[in-house]
């Protein structure tokens, strides 16, 4: 039998995973893993995310050694390497074929481009497989052809046009003969003197996600809708790290809920149903990204946001990064974000907004500010979010948006549990007074003023979107 190289990305697992599964019909499969760390921390990916990619890798090495399948590594310093890395190893093995899933943003499918091309010239195949989303960019399209610009009409289209086959499991490999090719010993993870956060959190692997899947759904899925917005509860499924890195499938995802809820994904319970659109919305910014490569080079969705007038402010910014703004559901939030490399949705939106709308501060210093601590860090995700909050995005809802963070904290801390969680320093004060500690509060707790005032903030936000001249 042929051999046939599986080139493994974001996608960690042996279940589901189209390339692989279309790998072992093909012959032998021998896996390579191509780290290029230099690269990825050009992007601005820290040790959170990094350390835990590490451990993926090892996770699936083993889950493949179950399938008698070797995971060749390597290591490589840009993309630009790639072709040329898989080429040598296509000749080493004698593999005739490469397959791989797609990944759509702009300098992947470049990469990408560059590898099926260097593979053709060779007289070898290199197959590309979409299998990151229910439908591939492009299939998904206006009345007049486009890609959609705005969330709700794409949901719309998702579930029209949603069927069985597009969610349905690939299968996973038979255990193959033993191969004759030895595995690779796995390096360390490079952390350039910056530790990553514990890992006892973030257990890496298929197995793990699955367990976090099916807790979720038993234990807090019907009342997601409820609860994924009050911070201080575990309310939501915490599978985003799993699902940027390929460790669980979105389609596992939507299996598990359709069983749930009775062969239903747009109906029937209202938490299940809730939960379903964030996958959409997951899906939708890669979409996104395929669709308007312009948010893959530092540019706003909106183009005419480009020229707003951000503010320089060092100290502001500092203030905002350590968790020193005097707002306390903000700081609560950042705190949380770099203590344990992660942070609830509903903060993700109003620590974002607060950066860009009150501090008046150029969205894509807070976007690589989250990208580099988050675990979870994917960039169609992030940039997605942090446009949406800084209306420079795919947004409906116009740019006078901007969240009162004391309001916000009175919805969904009122008692303000998580706030005396991660700001402790307060935590001795009356529930309610943790939402907004007075004068004399901050002067005993050494808790910082406001470095702003938010309705002059709102005002002065308002001002600079204004002078806009929308396309």
């Amino acid at each position: 039998m042929s051999c046939v190289l599986m080139w493994f990305r974001n996608d960690l697992r042996i279940h589901d995973n189209t390339a692989l599964a279309a790998a072992a019909r093909q012959g032998q499969v021998v896996a390579v893993f191509l780290r290029s760390l230099p690269q990825w921390q050009g992007y601005g990916h820290g040790p959170n995310k990094l350390e835990f990619w590490g451990r993926g890798v090892s996770a699936l090495r083993d889950d493949l050694a179950g399938l008698n399948i070797p995971l060749l590594h390597r290591d490589i310093e840009a993309y630009d390497h790639a072709p040329a890395t898989l080429l040598a190893i296509a000749r080493e093995t004698g593999a005739k074929a490469l397959h791989f899933n797609r990944e759509y943003p702009l300098d992947e499918q470049r990469r990408d481009q560059a590898v099926a091309t260097t593979f053709a010239r060779a007289g070898l195949t290199a197959v590309a497989h979409h299998d990151a989303t229910t439908f591939a960019p492009g299939e998904l399209l206006t009345g007049n052809g486009d890609y959609f610009r705005v969330f709700t009409p794409f949901a719309k289209a998702w579930h029209r046009e949603l069927s069985a086959e597009r969610l349905a499991p690939r299968d996973t490999p038979s255990p193959q003969s033993l191969p004759a090719i030895a595995p690779d010993p796995l390096p360390p993870t490079s952390h350039d003197g910056e530790r990553p956060v514990s890992t006892d959190d973030w257990p890496a692997g298929a197995e793990p996600a699955a367990d976090r899947l099916e807790r979720f759904l038993r234990f807090r899925g019907r009342h997601y809708a409820r609860q994924r917005d009050v911070p201080a509860f575990h309310g939501t499924s915490e599978l985003s790290p799993y699902l940027a890195l390929g460790m669980i499938s979105h389609r596992q995802c939507l299996q598990a809920v359709l069983g749930e809820n009775h062969g239903q994904l747009a109906e029937g319970d209202v938490g299940l149903v809730t939960w379903v659109n964030e996958l959409v919305w997951r899906e939708f910014y890669q979409h996104v990204a395929a669709g308007f490569p312009r948010v893959c080079q530092h540019r706003a969705f909106q183009q005419h946001t480009e020229a707003l007038a951000w503010r320089s402010d060092e100290v502001g910014f500092r203030a905002w990064c350590e968790g020193r703004t005097g707002y306390p559901i903000v700081d609560a939030g950042m705190r949380q974000l770099v203590q344990t490399g992660w942070m609830h949705n509903r903060l993700r939106m109003i620590t974002a907004m607060f950066l860009s709308k009150h501090l008046l501060i150029d969205w894509r210093h807070g976007e690589a500010f989250f990208l580099h601590h988050l675990v979870d860090g994917e960039f169609c995700a992030n940039n997605g979010g942090w446009q949406w909050a800084a209306s420079t995005g795919t947004d409906a809802a116009p740019y006078f948006r901007v969240f009162n963070p004391t309001t916000q904290s009175s919805r969904f801390d009122p008692e303000g549990a998580f706030i005396a969680k991660f700001v402790p320093e307060l935590a001795g004060l009356p529930p309610k007074d943790r939402l907004a500690p007075s004068a004399e509060q901050r002067r005993q707790t050494r808790y910082p003023p406001p470095i702003v005032d938010h309705k002059a903030a709102r005002l002065r936000a308002l001002d600079a979107f204004k002078a806009l001249k929308p396309d």
